[in-house]
């Protein structure tokens, strides 16, 4: 699997970190070559055992042999200081901090970091002329392991959001697939095996009783049209569809894409025709603030007043309209059925964040506004400032 941006960030910084603390090691060779090479060969020996451990823990995995790799970076942070004039750890500590944090229990490593502060504190302090640069270090010992934990925390809990956004994909995918297998069956079992039937018997019966024939091949025909009825409604996933139930998968899918959603629904019976109308309006309002908005807060809201049921969707984060559109939406004409629809506002399905693209027909918010004809009622799509208004009003 490629790396993350999180885990290229993660090994620039660590990297660059303890680059840094290496050229430090470099101004050892001041001191003479016999100084510096020791000096360096150590650090070298402190980036390998340090390079093995970060490695292993970007990928959140424990080193080959652990805790081997640890136990050898403790060892060559540390026997600078009985090997070398001035000792050597306060530049390789840091390094070690962070690799103790990542792979021992939080408690445990903080508190060896703890022990390590007070141990270069005691072995750098020169005096209080020397105050100042020797709190520089012992401070550097926290900070970078701190630094170094949260990095590669960041890498992990990426690589884990990323593992549930696909288990949460895969699981939407296979959600739908039984949804339409358990449709199709249903929808489609009696309809396929009285058209096996049918045509059994007409095969039967055409030489001896034409008539007969021709009015079972009729009927095949009207269960073959009906079957076709069935696989577009699974496609289009209009069965058993229901008011309550949209809004509960709205808000859950909102939500989970980081929208803040209020939901207000007024407890009252509907026709099965225009809860099926404001139904589909959730689903395609939603659908289009996921698609064309950055929202951050939705209300989804039912009213009933006198014989008039209101769907209204609001959300915040609209981008702003294309040049030359304006505003209005889709109101259905007086008619009934899409002969009947007039479309106002050409530009707002594309301009307007919670709107949209326009396809033909029965697509988008020309489809909403079909449903809503059908329903005995209208369709309108406002943007409003930084936002964007669907209302669905629909006979109740």
């Amino acid at each position: 699997m490629l790396p993350s941006a999180a885990q290229r960030l993660a090994r620039w910084l660590i990297t660059a970190v303890a680059c840094a603390y290496t050229v430090i090691t470099l101004t050892h060779f001041q001191n003479g070559v016999a100084y510096g090479l020791p000096a360096a060969a150590t650090m070298v020996a402190v980036l390998a055992a340090h390079f093995v451990n970060m490695r292993a823990g970007l990928r959140d995995e424990r080193p080959p042999l652990h805790p081997l790799p640890l136990v050898l970076q403790a060892v060559v942070t540390y026997l600078p200081d009985l090997t070398l004039p001035g000792g050597g750890s306060a530049l390789a500590a840091p390094l070690l901090a962070g690799a103790l944090l990542v792979f021992l229990p939080l408690p445990w490593g903080s508190a060896l970091i703890v022990l390590m502060m007070l141990y270069e504190g005691w072995a750098l302090w020169a005096g209080p002329g020397f105050a100042f640069l020797t709190a520089f270090y012992v401070m550097t010992v926290p900070t970078t392991g701190a630094m170094t934990y949260a990095l590669v925390r960041l890498t992990r809990v990426t690589a884990e959001l990323q593992e549930a956004r696909a288990e949460l994909a895969d699981a939407a995918v296979l959600k739908e697939r039984l949804r339409i297998s358990r449709d199709l069956h249903d929808g489609l079992g009696r309809s396929l095996t009285a058209i096996a039937l049918k045509g059994d018997l007409a095969g039967r019966l055409i030489e001896r009783d034409p008539a007969s024939a021709r009015t079972e091949i009729g009927e095949l025909v009207q269960v073959a049209r009906e079957a076709a009825q069935d696989v577009r409604q699974v496609a289009r996933g209009y069965r058993a569809m229901s008011l309550s139930g949209e809004v509960d998968r709205a808000v859950a899918l909102l939500e989970s894409s980081g929208v803040s959603v209020q939901a207000h629904l007024a407890h009252a019976a509907l026709p099965d025709r225009s809860e099926q109308a404001l139904a589909w309006g959730v689903r395609e309002g939603v659908t289009n603030i996921l698609r064309h908005s950055r929202a951050t807060t939705c209300t989804i809201t039912t009213s009933v007043h006198g014989g008039t049921a209101r769907l209204e969707i609001a959300n915040d984060g609209a981008e702003p309209p294309e040049p030359g559109t304006t505003g209005g939406g889709l109101v259905p004409g007086a008619g009934t059925g899409a002969g009947a629809e007039t479309r106002t506002g050409a530009g707002i399905a594309r301009g307007a964040a919670g709107a949209g693209v326009a396809g033909g027909a029965g697509g988008g918010l020309t489809g909403l506004a079909e449903r809503a004809a059908q329903a005995g009622g209208t369709c309108t799509a406002t943007p409003t400032d930084g936002g964007f208004v669907l209302a669905m009003e629909v006979s109740a």
